[in-house]
């Protein structure tokens, strides 16, 4: 069972952040990554759409002999992981906002929350936020246009920047000192976020977290790979164009992208 890969899922590219953080601190394991771009982006789905794309990857996952199965998406994670936790055997890891440390390192007592509609709409973000934020001024902004952006791979358009520097002016004008992404996506945007917002306002996602809650459970549930040699990672993609994958992946060389139907 050690040997069994970790199976990662998103609506897209953007868990590859997720992805790489997980190499980093697991190297020796088994990894496959679902980019379910096809259905992109998550954030503007009803809720059991949501749900019904969660099961079938899950679904797809079990198919694949997965030992864990980590929900890559904050949209997904918010509304579909409890049912997910409640049907399945499985470990679940999913991805939350990281408003907690920003709640509570923050000296100005005001925290920014960038993130899809659906993550920013669910019970399981209210929850948090309200469980974390008592004192704290928080905005909340949907981030419109970005995960299509970095799904097609043209952050650096002009159009796509100032369409960017206007959504995140309500952060400016509370001057907020702590910004939490709450999109997997959105990562791939933070040198440009640095660009637009000031010097002082420090930026927080929630990969490096993730990657060692997974490595605690693993090792919790002696689920974690013994071999000494580098683990697989295959990602699978259900668009035909995988040039912008292997683009973000460039710096793995253990990294297979295959076109699959799903």
């Amino acid at each position: 069972m050690s040997k069994h890969p970790i199976v990662l899922f998103d609506s897209g590219v953007g868990g590859t952040s997720i992805l790489k953080e997980i190499i980093h601190l697991l190297p020796h394991e088994n990894i496959v990554y679902l980019a379910d771009s096809k259905n992109a982006p998550y954030g503007l789905r009803t809720r059991q759409d949501i749900i019904n794309l969660s099961i079938k990857n899950t679904e797809l996952a079990i198919q694949m002999e997965a030992k864990m199965i980590i929900v890559a998406c904050n949209t997904a994670s918010t509304n579909a992981i409890s049912f997910l936790r409640s049907h399945y055997t499985l470990p679940f890891i999913g991805i939350e906002p990281a408003i907690k440390p920003a709640a509570l390192n923050s000296k100005a007592k005001r925290i920014g929350v960038l993130a899809t509609k659906g993550t920013l709409s669910s019970e399981l973000f209210k929850q948090t936020s309200e469980s974390f934020t008592k004192g704290i001024n928080v905005i909340e902004v949907i981030g419109e246009g970005i995960v299509e952006a970095v799904e097609g791979g043209w952050t650096d358009d002009k159009t796509f920047v100032d369409n960017l520097n206007q959504q995140i002016q309500p952060f400016i004008k509370e001057d907020i000192d702590y910004l939490v992404l709450g999109c997997t996506h959105f990562p791939y945007i933070i040198p440009l976020l640095k660009e637009l917002l000031p010097k002082h306002v420090t930026i927080i996602d929630s990969g490096r977290a993730v990657a060692r809650q997974t490595k605690a459970v693993l090792e919790e549930q002696h689920l974690k790979n013994t071999e000494d040699s580098f683990g697989h990672i295959n990602i699978y993609t259900n668009t035909v164009n995988s040039s912008h994958l292997r683009e973000l992946m460039k710096d793995f060389k253990n990294v297979n992208i295959t076109q699959k139907d799903f």
